[in-house]
């Protein structure tokens, strides 16, 4: 069978992209029902009958994310918007720490610089620069160059609220994407769904997606065990606390809340953790696969 990409997944019509660079659209082959449906990003493994082509499976995935609903990833381009709706380090902490459990570099993008002061913008910047993330920051009179270079070769989405202005930062990279964008409605303080579906976009040598914005970050996949080892953040402490198991929480001689204590790690970035592992203690995720970290 012949490879191709999903690029795009709308009512049960699977758009394929060839190495070739041939793009058509595909039906899924009744086995594959029975299975995990496939998403964008995934390899699919398709064969041509007459005039229709029909995907009958697809490779192994190297990482998969629930929200946004995407395969094989290389990176994620966090975007939070300084203002309208105000950034929250809470969530973007939250964002940071599920992208890097599924195995998947997260950047960082700082969004309408322009509605707020200066020192704001480096508190946040150096917050996450600190710790080892890059930060890119981006306004209403500022180009994104930046992207075209981290593009290449890469799978990269573009994660965060609804209204941060992830289609205006397509749009502004590439014009022809011409992505739709509305404005912020202020009555709910929150940005209207201007994205419909999940799409890969060839983009600078890479592939670029855009997706639906989100209110809720799904954790039934997480491992309490391994949440801590999976934040690159926590790398140098990681293995050095007095016990192997140390969750970093209660426990005596511990690395980690050290590191806090010394400003080496941002308390509040410690304090997102802990409430990630509070809840994954609080709730029986096997025994209901969809209970989501509500509050975004």
């Amino acid at each position: 069978m012949k490879e191709a990409l999903i690029t795009k997944i709308i009512s049960k019509r699977y758009t394929l992209l060839t190495p070739e660079g041939n793009s058509f659209v595909a039906e899924l082959a009744g086995k594959v029902r029975k299975l995990d449906y496939p998403v964008v990003g995934d390899i699919a493994l398709y064969e041509r009958y007459c005039d229709h082509y029909v995907i009958q499976g697809y490779k192994d995935r190297r990482n998969y994310l629930i929200r946004p609903n995407l395969a094989n990833i290389d990176q994620v381009i966090v975007v939070m918007s300084i203002h309208d709706p105000d950034f929250s380090y809470e969530l973007c902490n939250r964002l940071i720490m599920l992208i890097e459990y599924n195995d998947i570099k997260p950047i960082l993008c700082i969004s309408k610089n322009d509605l707020s002061e200066p020192s704001r913008i480096k508190e946040i910047t150096d917050y996450y620069q600190k710790i080892g993330y890059l930060v890119y920051t981006t306004g209403k009179n500022d180009d994104a160059d930046f992207i075209k270079v981290i593009l290449k070769d890469k799978i990269t989405a573009l994660c965060g609220q609804s209204g941060v202005g992830k289609s205006t930062l397509l749009n502004k990279i590439d014009p022809l994407l011409n992505i739709k964008t509305q404005a912020i409605s202020k009555a709910l303080n929150r940005g209207k769904h201007t994205t419909r579906h999940i799409e890969l976009y060839p983009c600078f040598g890479g592939f670029l997606a855009d997706t639906p914005g989100f209110s809720a970050i799904d954790l039934t996949s997480v491992d309490k065990d391994l949440l801590a080892s999976k934040i690159s953040a926590f790398d140098p402490y990681i293995g050095k606390c007095r016990f192997l198991d140390c969750h970093h929480l209660n426990e005596p001689d511990c690395c980690l809340k050290a590191a806090v204590a010394s400003g080496a790690i941002p308390k509040t970035f410690y304090e997102t953790y802990k409430n990630l592992m509070d809840f994954l203690t609080n709730n029986n995720l096997s025994a209901n696969r969809h209970r989501t970290y509500k509050g975004i």
